[in-house]
């Protein structure tokens, strides 16, 4: 399986040069793809996801950047340590990788916890990133008091609770062969989104050892860190020229967010796709991959 997901990502005239690496970062070892010259394009999955996720943007954008996509911390083929999910360490991974790769900036993609790491990475480290595009994240801040004040988002987001417990979330995420994992992808608002191969891609990658109890130790360490377990820090408002691309059909994230967002955020453009849902790259990936050309040239 996991060379037909290559091979169905590297079908592009420009991925058919990417190449898989690692690099030894802040305490781990980080798996990424890469393709393309030009400057740096750094793309940020969510849950349950991994680099894989990015690959129609990966073919479309690398003719003009390079771009990178890593399987974050815990994630696929990178280290699964047992501590080092807190959002500063995470934040730190993303510092290190850009200064690794040989760069002094990014223009910073996120997506879900991508999106979360991708916001405290622009506010912490501003001068890191260059632009700021995420997709279906609001900003940190205007979730949390969100999450307090309305009851409607506090019913999407049950489910973190629920990720944030011990044991009971792997149990429930791997029974019937990841049955859940494929009802919320295939539950897209666009169901050609995922093929089979797709959802077997998915699969495959929380089935490697320890992934699945990583990727959910990110809403653990969240849980235990409040505010700034979303922030990384005390800085609460975005200075990064930012992008924001929202599919309006998310069951997780309302659309009342994006207005939430507005406070937080000096330059902040808002692209709205209807029809689209929350993953929305591969879900609407024509649109976010011009919008994306758009606001990184």
């Amino acid at each position: 399986m996991w060379y037909t997901c290559y091979q169905q990502v590297t079908e592009g005239s420009n991925v058919n040069k990417l190449q898989h690496n690692y690099l030894e970062i802040n305490g781990i070892k980080m798996h990424y793809v890469t393709a393309g010259q030009g400057p740096l394009v750094l793309f940020l999955h969510g849950f349950p996801e991994f680099w894989y996720s990015w690959r129609h943007q990966l073919a479309a954008l690398a003719d003009q950047f390079t771009v990178v996509a890593p399987d974050q911390r815990g994630y696929h083929q990178t280290d699964k340590p047992s501590w080092g999910y807190e959002i500063d360490v995470l934040v730190a991974d993303v510092v290190a990788l850009i200064e690794a790769l040989g760069h002094q900036q990014a223009l910073l993609v996120g997506h879900d916890w991508g999106g979360a790491v991708a916001w405290a990475t622009a506010m912490n480290y501003p001068h890191r990133v260059r632009r700021l595009a995420i997709l279906n994240t609001p900003h940190p801040v205007a979730f949390a008091k969100e999450l307090r004040t309305n009851r409607q988002q506090q019913q999407r987001s049950l489910y973190m609770g629920l990720f944030s417990l011990p044991f009971l979330p792997e149990l429930l995420l791997k029974a019937g062969d990841y049955a859940l994992i494929d009802l919320a992808l295939t539950s897209a608002t666009r169901p050609d989104a995922f093929s089979e191969d797709d959802l077997d891609a998915y699969k495959d990658a929380l089935s490697v050892p320890g992934a699945l109890t990583a990727a959910l130790n990110w809403y653990r360490a969240a849980a235990r860190g409040g505010m700034q377990g979303l922030t990384g820090g005390k800085v609460r408002r975005c200075e990064v020229p930012t992008c924001l691309i929202w599919g309006e059909d998310d069951p997780y994230l309302g659309v009342e967010l994006i207005e939430a967002t507005r406070p937080y955020v000096t330059d902040l453009m808002v692209h709205r796709l209807p029809g689209a849902g929350h993953w929305v790259q591969q879900e609407a990936p024509e649109e976010v991959n011009r919008l994306l050309g758009q606001f990184f040239t």
